[in-house]
């Protein structure tokens, strides 16, 4: 039992709280001789969902199986409990070959699914995806993805106004899997249609996507205003300017932001070259651009980061904050019941955080991943 933090919870933040810890799960009531630790002075918040990473460590969830439990590890010693691992534009036999890695993965519990981050998205609008690899969004080869996935596809990342792009949203909401407006050159009417045809998610807003314009719109204004949308941020400092980070959560409201890393090998590991699929990445005073051209390649950002700039940069109220890290992203997932709040019956995720916000403990299921060092 962890006592006199300020734990944050769905309703609000708890002075002088107490969070009951049973096996792996939250309890309601403490057990008979249960252990007390006191961690007063500190914030008890959940364990961090992140639904887009391509990976940390020096390693890739596009590797091995050993070089996605790397990524894995990377992660969670920065707060991350939960994460969909994600994919990067590739020959689709080696996307398909990858699907059913990750499913393993999945169904053993280490990620909570798979995101599929191209080839169905725009040559206009690439970002760090090859072009070369890039092709239309058809139903069928949508389809191949998730058979291969066994199941474990969440999410699938497509420029909609592409041809087969709208049928294709269709086709992966009556699977289950989420569709996701991302790294597109639609208009804002066009986006209109892939949100009603079942998009609920706008990748990255305003990255690999038109800006918003007063005579064109375009995609950032329809996935603003519908509630039926989530919208990722990469609250790094470079993906994007704390006032279009403010915009966001002015129209979008706390509930519909779901803070993510977007990371890259490099995540956790320093500067440097490393690769991102087939392409070359520099990172340089952690800002990751490719070799041949300079485009932002991802991201070097791990969660723990993106929560202490949402607070101490960006002013944002601590439930906000936690919201946009955890219980948004779950309920997202499907996940809800089990991660994103400290609420009884919910897994033993939470993290413990210092007056300044600095990460200090972090618990995976009942267990000490990152161990808290207290005074």
């Amino acid at each position: 039992m962890l006592t006199g933090a300020r734990v944050v919870l769905p309703t609000g933040t708890v002075q002088d709280g107490r969070v009951i810890v049973e096996g792996a799960r939250i309890a309601a009531t403490a057990p008979e001789n249960a252990r007390v630790t006191d961690v007063s002075g500190h914030w008890l918040i959940p364990g961090f969902v992140d639904i887009h990473n391509h990976g940390g460590g020096g390693a890739s969830f596009s590797g091995t199986a050993d070089d996605v439990l790397t990524a894995l590890r990377t992660h969670r010693l920065h707060g991350t409990t939960t994460l969909v691992a994600s994919t990067v534009t590739d020959e689709m036999d080696l996307l398909v070959r990858q699907a059913g890695l990750l499913s393993e993965l999945a169904e053993q519990g280490d990620i909570a699914g798979i995101h599929f981050e191209g080839p169905f998205i725009s040559p206009c609008r690439k970002g760090a995806h090859s072009e070369a690899l890039l092709r239309d969004p058809d139903p069928a080869e949508v389809r191949k993805l998730i058979d291969a996935a066994r199941g474990r596809a969440k999410m699938v990342t497509l420029a909609t106004e592409l041809p087969g792009g709208i049928d294709s949203v269709r086709l992966l909401a009556e699977h289950g899997v989420i569709a996701a407006v991302g790294h597109t050159d639609a208009g804002y009417e066009q986006t209109v249609e892939a949100i009603d045809a079942g998009a609920t998610v706008a990748t990255h807003l305003f990255n690999a996507m038109p800006a918003l314009g007063h005579r064109s719109p375009g995609p950032v204004a329809a996935l603003l205003e519908d509630e039926r949308v989530t919208v990722e941020l990469i609250n790094d400092g470079t993906h994007l300017h704390p006032a279009a980070l403010q915009l966001a959560f002015h129209h979008a409201g706390p509930s519909r932001v779901a803070f993510i890393t977007d990371a890259m090998d490099a995540a956790g590991s320093g500067d440097g070259r490393y690769m991102l699929g087939p392409l070359e990445v520099e990172v340089s005073e952690g800002v990751a651009r490719l070799v041949d051209g300079g485009s932002i390649a991802g991201s070097t950002l791990t969660l723990d980061r993106a929560f202490k700039r949402a607070v101490t940069v960006d002013g944002l109220p601590v439930e906000h904050a936690v919201a946009a890290l955890c219980a948004n992203p779950a309920r997202l997932l499907g996940l809800a019941d089990r991660v994103g709040s400290l609420e009884p019956g919910r897994d033993a995720d939470l993290l413990l955080l210092d007056d300044a916000f600095d990460l200090k403990g972090v618990m995976r299921r009942g267990e000490w991943v990152l161990p808290p060092r207290l005074p």
